[in-house]
């Protein structure tokens, strides 16, 4: 019976290894997704930004324009 003792032993603690290992690969699949969402919002937070800078720009233009062509009503002068 003490020969068998440390062959359970050791089937334990291969057993423990394997487990060790398949947690770590996990973690390195889960490690790996979270990044890849993390480079995914980054780049559309980036994107976002720069077309609401742009709509922000032509939404600017356009509210110079509506208050030059209010102040020409409001003085009486025509379009033309």
């Amino acid at each position: 019976m003490a020969s068998r003792e440390p062959q359970a032993q050791m089937s334990q603690i291969q057993r423990q290894i394997q487990q060790d290992w398949a947690n770590r690969e996990y973690i390195e699949v889960i490690t790996c997704s979270i990044k890849k969402i993390s480079d995914f919002l980054n780049s559309f937070d980036v994107s976002c930004r720069s077309r609401l800078a742009t709509l922000n720009e032509r939404l600017s233009a356009l509210e110079r324009r509506v208050e030059y062509i209010e102040a020409r009503v409001t003085k009486g002068e025509t379009l033309s």
